[in-house]
């Protein structure tokens, strides 16, 4: 086999995953964008959405920074040798890495050391099986780390919030499932998309909930009580009002899949695999001999290109008094105090990035910059250096904010920050620091990496290097950064009261459905 063609090959499956969403899963957020109440806060979620894929179509950049931990899976035929697809994978994924396609993200699980390319122990993952087919059979899953933090395994029976007993029948599965959307909230980029795996061992459970994100998602499960299970599943989810980003409303499942396997009498696991609405999974079939590209897969049907919205008009729509707030950092408590849950801002000027990494230094130690009245920004940017050696922002969306909750209130009033900006929310402590301090919680729209990178217009500095780029403090310059309010400084949290009306709207699903 030649190795350099199967490299290319390789490398354009890698780039294609990134950048563009397949067919099947346009068709689906289109559908949920046309099923959502217009002028709410997730249909102007679902307008930046759609901007953003189609400025990744265009830009050939990554649709979420966070590419995640590429995930392949590869058939191969009899005698061909997997050694030599393995050298060509890593190869094209330290390439896609170097050239701003992929955001590296394989660190040293002990020493917090980033190998800068994607390639470390474990990283990428390639999951090998042979067939009797005479071509090669490769798809790639791209699974950022805010909808893989909302996995969840159940093991029956168990109690859960809201629905009460679930039992080792297709009922306790169902309650497991609907659970499992509840407690995932706007956490993992929703809308979006599970797979579930019922059966096997906690490993083997997991791995079949992930083999479900690579079915279409418009197939049709042969079996009968599985595809009753999926349509229930995706009809009744979206009646728990979560809405995309958590803000509320009509859509907040776009796809579920269910696959079933044996399992031992003593134990049984449902696993739930959560896929954010950037479902970046693609195919390519491959000549053995060659190397090259013969088809691609997921691209049935229709292709839409969305058309460029205007994301402003929608974002307006959702302030009550039809007005987006302006923001210029630094910011006074005043002007923060005078902000409420559910207010549209846009800020201009300087924002700080700062993730797990920053959050735990500067716990102990002093800021690098002065951030008294400033803003800090949970993420972590793909970036790349110019032949100058000047650095650009490539993709930019938030990161799910619940992990700095140990650690946010406590720096907001030790360095004077007046406000965060993520997605997800954040907890009890935060909250009540927000009230104590005079601070606010941003929150972005999650995924979209080319929309928000877009509203930087220069990066001013960096320190803290040493964490890798997706941990470092970058210094951003924005121009029209918009985001909603959903935590104010008055105990006021959307993503509590978001909580609360969805986990009792999951109560009423409590009683039997499948006998």
């Amino acid at each position: 086999m030649n190795l350099e063609k199967l490299q290319q090959s390789m490398y354009d499956l890698v780039v294609e995953t990134s950048t563009k969403l397949p067919n099947d899963v346009r068709r689906a957020i289109r559908a949920g964008k046309e099923r959502e109440s217009a002028g709410t806060r997730s249909a102007m979620s679902l307008d930046t959405i759609t901007n953003n894929i189609k400025m990744a179509d265009d830009n050939i950049s990554p649709i979420c920074q966070d590419t995640g931990l590429p995930t392949f899976k590869i058939k191969t035929p009899v005698g061909v040798n997997q050694l030599v697809i393995k050298e060509a994978i890593t190869n094209a994924v330290a390439l896609a890495t170097k050239n701003g396609k992929l955001r590296p993200n394989s660190v040293d699980s002990l020493t917090g050391e980033n190998s800068g390319d994607n390639l470390g122990g474990g990283t990428p993952v390639i999951k090998f099986e042979q067939w009797e087919k005479d071509y090669i059979d490769a798809r790639l899953i791209l699974k950022g780390g805010g909808c893989e933090n909302k996995n969840i395994q159940y093991s029956l029976p168990c109690e859960l919030d809201g629905l009460g007993r679930a039992g080792r029948d297709l009922d306790g599965i169902r309650k497991c499932i609907m659970h499992s959307v509840y407690q995932a909230q706007g956490q993992g980029c929703s809308a979006g998309f599970i797979g579930v795996g019922i059966g096997g061992d906690r490993s083997s459970g997991y791995d079949l909930a992930k083999e479900q994100l690579f079915r279409s998602v418009e197939d049709v499960n042969a079996n009968e009580d599985l595809r009753r299970l999926e349509e229930y599943v995706l009809e009744n989810a979206n009646k728990l009002g979560i809405g995309t980003m958590g803000f509320g409303g009509e859509i907040t499942l776009l796809g579920c899949k269910v696959g079933v396997m044996n399992r031992i009498p003593a134990s049984f696991f449902v696993s739930v695999a959560y896929n954010c609405w950037a479902f970046r999974r693609l195919g390519i079939t491959i000549d053995a001999e060659t190397g090259e590209i013969q088809d691609w897969m997921y691209q049935d049907g229709e292709q839409i290109d969305f058309g460029k919205t205007d994301a402003e008009e929608e974002v307006a729509a959702t302030s009550e008094d039809n007005a987006v707030i302006e923001l210029q950092a630094p910011i006074t408590e005043e002007k923060i105090r005078s902000l409420k849950v559910g207010d549209v801002v846009k800020i201009n000027g300087m924002m700080y990035t700062g993730r797990d990494a920053i959050h735990h230094h500067l716990m102990e130690h002093d800021a690098p910059v002065d951030l008294n009245g400033q803003i800090i920004y949970h993420c972590g940017p793909v970036m790349m250096k110019d032949e100058e050696g000047k650095w650009h922002v490539k993709a930019a969306g938030p990161t799910t904010s619940i992990r700095e909750e140990p650690y946010q209130g406590d720096i907001m009033k030790k360095f004077g920050i007046r406000a965060v900006i993520g997605k997800g929310g954040m907890g009890p402590k935060t909250l009540a620091a927000l009230e104590e301090h005079g601070g606010v919680y941003l929150n972005a729209i999650g995924g979209a990496a080319q929309y928000y990178a877009d509203c930087i217009k220069s990066v001013e500095g960096v320190d803290l290097m040493n964490f890798g780029i997706p941990e470092a403090m970058w210094h951003l310059k924005v121009e029209g950064f918009t985001a909603v309010v959903t935590m104010d400084s008055h105990g006021n949290s959307l993503h509590k009261d978001v909580d609360k009306s969805s986990l009792e709207k999951l109560a009423q699903f409590k009683e039997p459905v499948f006998k």
